[in-house]
């Protein structure tokens, strides 16, 4: 299971390993929310090269690395480390916010125990996240509905054959091309999205196109018994026809786009939910 935790609204990737039970901090998003370095990968070398002269220390000895997707939705081979590994990182960066950050630490490790004995915490944990961004309910519900149905989709490639990572996020486009006549790259530029996560700057309207389109390559995959990448790439395609047809018919009656650039970005770097504009292209 791989999350993202928010530190002071700085993004921590994080890692959840079934075999050792233990959450594991992609180590550079740990070093850019304590030091705010603009190369924190830069800064992690450095440190480990410091750490190594200064203690003997080799600090890339107590991490492990794991694959997790980075800025361009690509997955990398990350340097992570759990609880413990990362406290002893923190202490070789100086920073005013290595107290918090352990407190934040801690906090992060007791709600997971939490949420393995009762899962409802985590989606309700989840839901004052958003509450706190600012989203209505009527949005949340949908954007918890989404993700349901996402995860009975990745569920389901699984089973299937299809390897999570690289081929998920083809799967992914394809769906969304079909359903939105863009590609989720284009989608992004729509809405100023650089590393934000898109459906999280969806419309509820969005919202509820990009589950048909999921939903409906869920139930042809299992009616055609897909399997492997290529039948279920088809799948896919077919999937989201479905929610391309019912775009289509939106915007004939309704007279405009549904691809809108309404997003919620902070007030900082843009208007959260601008009123949508006619000339943004289907």
């Amino acid at each position: 299971m791989t999350n993202i935790k928010l530190f002071e609204s700085k993004k921590i990737r994080s890692f959840w390993d079934e075999e050792t039970e233990k959450w594991y901090f992609a180590i550079v998003d740990v070093v850019e929310a304590l030091t705010d370095s603009v190369k924190p990968r830069d800064y992690w070398y450095r440190l480990k090269k410091r750490e190594k002269a200064k203690s003997g220390v080799e600090l890339s000895t107590i991490c492990r690395q794991f694959k997790l997707k980075a800025a361009n939705n690509r997955m990398y081979d990350t340097d992570c480390g759990d609880i413990e590994a990362t406290l002893r990182i923190i202490q070789s960066i100086p920073s005013p916010k290595a107290e918090p950050f352990k407190r934040w630490l801690a906090e992060v490790g007791r709600e997971r125990l939490e949420e393995i004995e009762n899962p409802e915490l985590a989606v309700e944990r989840m839901r004052e996240l958003y509450r706190a961004k600012g989203y209505d309910e009527e949005w949340i519900d949908k954007r918890m509905q989404s993700i349901a149905i996402r995860n009975e989709l990745t569920d389901e490639w699984q089973q299937r054959g299809v390897k999570p990572g690289r081929d998920f996020g083809i799967l992914t486009a394809v769906i969304s091309r079909e359903t939105f006549n863009i590609s989720p790259k284009q989608h992004k530029e729509i809405k100023l999205l650089k590393r934000e996560n898109l459906r999280d700057h969806m419309t509820p309207l969005e919202l509820v196109l990009t589950m048909l389109g999921e939903a409906s390559t869920t139930e042809i995959a299992r009616n055609e018994d897909a399997q492997g990448f290529q039948e279920n790439k088809e799948a896919a395609k077919q999937g989201g026809q479905v929610a391309g047809s019912a775009r289509r018919d939106i915007e004939a009656r309704t007279g405009r786009p549904v691809v809108s650039s309404q997003n919620y970005l902070p007030r900082k770097k843009g208007k959260a939910l601008p009123e949508p504009e006619d000339d943004v292209p289907f």
